[in-house]
């Protein structure tokens, strides 16, 4: 029985599979490329200008709804209104100084 040829014969290696294998790799390479993530350039900094935006209005518009909620319960119009207005710009402020300090390699809050 040891003598018997087996029933298929072991196939070869083909051309077409290479270039096959060639071209998937190459597809992979250029999908690994397209979907990079991109960390500088202008999108980068269009994003942080938007957020020192967010944060810079967030801010006043925060202090001032506070102080005025504050005016309308308390009584007190106009100083309620000016505290929360500074106390909003302080804040945003703070923001944007602790953004603009970080080390670009750390991940956002």
């Amino acid at each position: 029985m040891s003598d018997e040829k087996p029933a298929r014969e072991p196939i070869g290696e083909d051309a077409r599979i290479d270039a096959l294998e060639a071209r998937l790799k190459a597809a992979r390479e250029r999908e690994n490329e397209r979907n990079k993530p991109r960390g500088s350039g202008a999108d980068a900094n269009y994003r942080s200008g938007n957020r020192v935006l967010a944060d810079l209005l967030g801010g006043i518009l925060g202090g001032l709804v506070l102080g005025w909620l504050v005016d309308s319960f308390a009584g007190t119009m106009p100083w309620g209104l000016l505290v929360g207005l500074f106390l909003g710009i302080v804040v945003a402020f703070r923001n944007i100084f602790r953004m603009a300090n970080k080390r670009p390699d750390q991940d956002p809050e």
